[in-house]
């Protein structure tokens, strides 16, 4: 085991979830440095190890989400798995757990059984909808999350059907959530030590927390956000136009002082007194009309000349990156934002670094998801103090 370090150090969490949002939860939280404990099914492990994209046999997946955790197997619908479980909640910090409402209570192992093991733990507790309401009952998933959330509705073209984000997006957001759920818990108690509390946090919830626009817009004046495209229906020009080398490159002017500076670099200073593009208001009213102007214009360079142009103006512009522009461009490898630790299995994995960066104890990698109850020695017997026969007894019972 490496030693760990960073602004967490010293805390110790249990995850006991699967797959993508608490799990990523968990990872950040272990990134700085937490100890965290992966529980896993004695065999199976948790479902993202079977996940694409593949390596040979090997979850890239799982390199990554798995990254700085230890992995035990541990059967919590077993009795004895159940206690072991509570050991473990002596001798912890938070856990994170993402079942289906009521799953946790139904095994016994409801939050007033973990807190009456350990007054101080955090429980972060997520799922597709949250513990109560009518719909606490339903299958959880990042995609159908994003549609009830509001953000699929929205996003895709005026003419088109709705589009799903092609990431695992409510997932993310809602272990973000997770993550920030369990470290202020953790503030609180360490600051007023009241001991330790439950944490909800649901998928749905995490997606339409970032419609703050959209909410006040209709619950105010009753306008529907459509989908517009590129365009916010707040700014204009904003979105995507095509450069002279077949390139696509990302607009935004929120301001009437960047559109100021943009007309004078585009070599258009009238279009900044014309009436119909005077003020935003007038700009978002008339986009088509602007967007005509200001794609021709793209049109005319190519994406390295448009972004010199506009760089030096101060207007914010930017190429649209494939992945492989991302691994070749200057700025991501001065940042460090790609690193490759080693993978016993398979050798380095590239994976993204962690954020955010802290000036005196900065997070890390210390190494990649671990094979299946690879730590199964160092826990048990090494925290729990149980004997090498304990563990040959547990592991002949399947309970690890």
């Amino acid at each position: 085991m490496t030693e760990r370090t960073g602004p967490l150090a010293g805390f110790r969490v249990l995850d006991i979830s699967t797959m993508i949002a608490a799990p990523f939860g968990a990872a950040l939280l272990a990134d700085f440095g937490a100890d965290v404990i992966k529980l896993e099914m004695p065999a199976t492990g948790d479902a993202l190890r079977h996940v694409a994209p593949m390596y040979g046999d090997r979850s890239l997946y799982w390199s990554v989400l798995g990254r700085n955790k230890c992995s035990i197997t541990l059967d919590l619908h077993a009795p004895r798995g159940r206690e072991l479980f509570l050991e473990l909640v002596k001798r912890s910090d938070a856990v994170l757990e993402n079942f289906r409402p009521g799953t946790l209570e139904r095994w016994g192992l409801s939050y007033e059984t973990m807190q009456a093991a350990n007054p101080d733990i955090v429980l972060v507790r997520v799922s597709g909808y949250g513990q109560d309401g009518p719909y606490r009952d339903k299958a959880g998933f990042g995609t159908p999350a994003a549609a009830i959330g509001g953000l699929t509705y929205i996003t895709g073209f005026p003419d088109r059907p709705p589009i799903s984000v092609p990431i695992a997006l409510a997932d993310y957001l809602a272990g973000m959530f997770g993550a920030l759920g369990a470290t202020t818990a953790l503030l609180e108690r360490e600051r007023h030590r009241q001991g330790g509390q439950w944490v909800d946090v649901s998928l749905y919830e995490s997606v339409f927390r970032l419609l703050e626009a959209v909410v006040p817009a209709y619950g105010k004046n009753g306008n529907i956000r459509e989908r517009q495209g590129n365009r916010t229906g707040q700014s204009s020009p904003i979105g995507s136009y095509r450069t002279r080398d077949d390139r696509y490159m990302v607009l935004s002017v929120s301001t009437d002082r960047v559109w100021q500076r943009m007309t004078e670099a585009m070599g258009h200073p009238e279009w900044a007194s014309d009436p119909r593009m005077r003020g935003n208001p007038q700009r978002t009213a008339n986009a088509d009309y602007v967007d005509a102007l200001v794609g021709a214009w793209f049109g005319e360079r190519t994406a390295e000349e448009a972004q010199r142009i506009l760089d030096d103006a101060g207007v914010p512009v930017s190429p649209i990156y494939s992945i492989a522009d991302i691994f070749a461009d200057p700025h991501y490898q001065a940042r460090g934002d790609i690193i490759a630790p080693e993978d016993p299995e398979i050798g380095p994995v590239p994976m993204p670094s962690v954020i955010p960066r802290f000036s005196r104890t900065p997070g890390s990698v210390r190494f990649v998801g671990p094979s299946l109850g690879e730590h199964n020695q160092h826990i048990y017997g090494g925290l729990l103090g149980l004997s090498e026969a304990d563990l040959v007894s547990l592991a002949a019972e399947g309970v690890i």
